[in-house]
């Protein structure tokens, strides 16, 4: 180990490394159920270089190595589950390129969310990306990495959809590009090339680590409205969904079901989020949402709610705070959910099987969907409160995470951003070709499977 430290401090300052207890112990967990798993050492690289030095280091010692952006995973994909180091990327924060013409941005891979809609609010008022209802001081390489979603989700599909190039860091130490970027100078789209970036999307850093990244920008409207349905029956769902994204306007979508506040109890909502360049225009979009749901609102089944403006701003937030004010609803800072992307016609089946687990296991709970495009997916969350400083809170949650990852798997869904345990469900459930290819992948990419082992791992 003196050994390892010593030759980081050469690789990035003396400053960047750490084997203190205290530091080990912080980056062993995250807000989620999973227990902890302690790394040996933490080290914060500044360049790509020093990534792919602190690569070869660890072929060179046999030394496990498990990248980590904002650490707010929740599914304890960056705890260092057999030791080694934390490859901390914060450092590596600066943003290289916004191209307005072409409407993308380019940035390292420790970019937050909140430091990106920063800069565009200054400097590229007319434009935005899709962020996620996550914390600011997530990555927008995290999210991505884990096909994550966001406030666009409608119109741009999951975040990994709206990739255009990125630059990593391969298990064996070389730098390599995939996307426009690795012929031009410019990272305008993966296509038509081989799409490569794949080999890093969804691997939990076990294929590399991502230093760079491009990503797809939108036109920031200066009008903006929500509206939202209301139904009373949960098999109406699927056919709501279905004639909202239809009128293809809506920006972002998200059913909601929740026992809290009151007045929402048994009730199932939709929020729908648009917007305009002038008054004109977002009138002409919002009598387009209201008429493609004309037949069901004019059965009495379901219709719209009066949203008085003083409540409208708080449904317009963008990230939405109601996730954070449920997340620490039983204090305690523990929150996790399972995000089950599925089939929209699986909305009412997984509605009822969210009721039975909550029920069953006597939790804090909320459930909801983003819509994925213009109806071809969705990412329906169970997500449960619980209390760290209660052990019993904790045990209740994690079994109810644990029997939502299998009802998922059982209705047809994926869970995503899936811990450990739940990889290995998947992993039985997959095809077995599949299964090999993903290992013969690896066994080809890292030989001496260093990077974050024990994820997707048979």
């Amino acid at each position: 180990m003196k050994n390892l430290i010593k030759k980081l401090q050469a690789i990035v300052g003396e400053a960047f490394v750490s084997d203190a207890a205290e530091e080990r112990y912080i980056y062993s967990m995250d807000q989620g159920t999973m227990p902890p798993a302690a790394p040996d050492a933490v080290v914060m690289p500044k360049t790509a270089d020093q990534v792919a030095q602190i690569v070869r280091l660890a072929n060179e010692l046999k030394v496990p190595l498990v990248p980590m952006g904002g650490g707010l995973v929740l599914s304890g994909l960056t705890r260092a589950l057999k030791g080694g180091v934390i490859v901390d990327m914060k450092r590596m924060d600066t943003i290289l390129e916004v191209n307005p013409a072409s409407r993308y941005a380019v940035m390292e891979a420790g970019v937050t969310q909140g430091r990106l809609k920063a800069h565009l609010s200054k400097h590229h008022p007319d434009l935005k990306h899709s962020m996620p209802d996550a914390p600011p001081a997530a990555t927008i390489a995290g999210n991505v990495c884990i096909h994550g979603s966001g406030h666009l989700s409608v119109l741009g599909g999951f975040h990994s959809d709206m990739l255009t190039g990125l630059e990593a860091v391969l298990p064996t130490g070389e730098i390599v590009r995939t996307g426009s970027c690795s012929v031009s100078p410019q990272w305008f789209a993966k296509a038509p090339l081989p799409d490569l970036s794949g080999l890093f999307l969804g691997w939990s850093g076990t294929t590399g680590i991502i230093t760079k990244i491009g990503i797809r920008l939108f036109p920031n409207y200066r009008h903006n409205d929500v509206l939202i349905y209301v139904c009373e029956t949960a098999d109406k769902m699927p056919e709501i969904i279905s004639r909202l994204t239809g009128a293809q306007v809506a920006e972002d979508m998200t059913p909601w079901m929740s026992p809290k506040p009151s007045w929402a109890k048994g009730f199932f909502h939709v929020n729908i989020a648009f917007g305009a360049h002038s008054k004109k225009e977002l009138i002409f979009k919002r009598n387009l949402l209201q008429e493609s749901v004309r037949p069901i609102t004019d059965t009495k089944a379901a219709g719209f709610l009066p949203i008085p403006p003083v409540q409208k701003a708080r449904f317009m937030e963008i990230p939405s705070p109601d996730l954070a004010r449920f997340a620490d609803a039983r204090k305690g800072g523990g929150f996790e959910y399972v995000g089950a992307i599925m089939a929209i016609e699986r909305f009412v089946e997984a509605y009822e099987r969210g009721i039975e687990i909550a029920e069953k296991y006597r939790t804090t709970y909320s459930l909801g969907a983003r819509i994925i495009g213009a109806g071809h997916a969705m990412m329906f969350f169970f997500a449960y409160a619980f209390n760290r400083a209660d052990s019993d809170d904790v045990g209740r949650a994690a079994a109810a995470l644990e029997e939502t990852n299998r009802a998922c798997l059982k209705m047809g869904g994926l869970p995503w951003k899936a811990e450990a345990p739940a990889q290995k469900e998947i992993l039985k459930q997959m095809d077995p070709g599949t299964v090999a290819l993903m290992d013969r992948l690896r066994n080809t990419l890292d030989p001496n499977r260093i990077m974050n082992p024990g994820n997707w791992e048979p």
